[in-house]
């Protein structure tokens, strides 16, 4: 039991310290390659690794009008229009502010989750942690305005946008992929995110200045690698074996690994509203699940399933 209790919280760790790093992996990859081609590069890389893995477990590929239906809502919601925006928006703002910002990804569930699920409404209290978190958001937005940062601006509110359409496809896919393979789902929609970027990207992107320098490779392969496959396949392990409300804390990790990173990597200041709106969004993540982290400490349980 302490053995297993050892392996949770290893990957546990693992899942923070990647999700917190891809976005300075991303801010660097996008020195030298456009958003869109980037983007588009490393989601095919990890669509050759999700089949490989698919090919080494023998299984197959789902048929069906649900299955497609489901692949392609992903493909469009989960990977091509998000990371679209995410890519693009990560070249106007610090990789410290981005993840800060996506930090409202697990409130955009909430809200998603109130309306479409049946089984998980909102109380009064997680509303209030949405207020306190979009309250946070809101800080951010008006420090840059006071200095009329358009474009700043404008990549602050693609990264918003795009927690908002994956958040919405997190809650679709729980309400129809329950029966699907979570390899099959993710490779297929995964393939049609890589075929969307890639494509736009050809017919968008100039191609002119395009730098395949080592740090684009790296970050290239390490957000296939790392950032897709490992994290995915991490993330449902823990999903099995940890009570939900504790993994969902990730959320509150990784934008602190990634306010340090950009810190001694890149440099980057953020400023005190921004930070006092962080603190906000945070606060905001810890409210909302402070009841659920509470009750399982007072239960005394072990934090594995049987």
């Amino acid at each position: 039991m302490i053995q297993q209790k050892t392996k949770v919280s290893i990957w546990l760790i693992v899942v923070c310290l990647i999700w917190g790093s891809t976005w300075l992996v991303i801010k660097i990859g996008l020195a030298t390659v456009p958003p869109l081609l980037a983007a588009g590069l490393r989601f095919a890389l990890a669509s050759l690794i999700l089949y490989a893995i698919m090919l080494v477990r023998k299984e197959s590929i789902p048929t069906g009008r649900k299955f497609n239906w489901l692949a392609v809502f992903m493909g469009l919601t989960a990977f091509s229009i998000p990371y679209a925006l995410v890519y693009w928006g990560q070249r106007l703002i610090p990789s410290a502010l981005a993840s800060i910002l996506f930090a409202t990804y697990p409130f955009f569930v909430a809200l998603f989750s109130h309306v479409f699920l049946q089984n998980e409404r909102m109380s009064g209290f997680k509303i209030f942690a949405v207020v306190l978190g979009f309250a946070g958001v809101y800080m951010i937005f008006s420090s840059e305005l006071a200095f009329n940062a358009e474009l700043a601006v404008g990549g602050m509110a693609a990264i918003v946008v795009s927690a908002f359409i994956q958040a919405m496809s997190l809650v679709f896919l729980k309400k129809y992929g329950e029966n699907f393979s979570p390899v099959s789902i993710n490779f297929v929609s995964m393939s049609i995110g890589a075929l969307l970027l890639l494509a736009a990207s050809f017919i968008g992107e100039d191609f002119s200045s395009v730098a395949f320098t080592n740090g684009a490779v790296l970050s290239i392969i390490f957000l296939a690698v790392f950032g897709n496959v490992v994290a995915f396949v991490s993330y449902f392990w823990l999903v099995k074996r940890v009570e939900t409300v504790l993994l969902s804390m990730t959320s509150f990790v990784t934008p602190i690994i990634a306010v340090v990173l950009g810190a001694l990597i890149l440099h980057e200041a953020l400023t005190p509203r921004i930070f006092s709106g962080a603190t906000l969004v945070l606060c905001g993540i810890l409210a909302a699940n402070g009841k659920d982290l509470a009750n399982m400490f007072a239960r005394r349980k072990s934090l594995l399933w049987d």
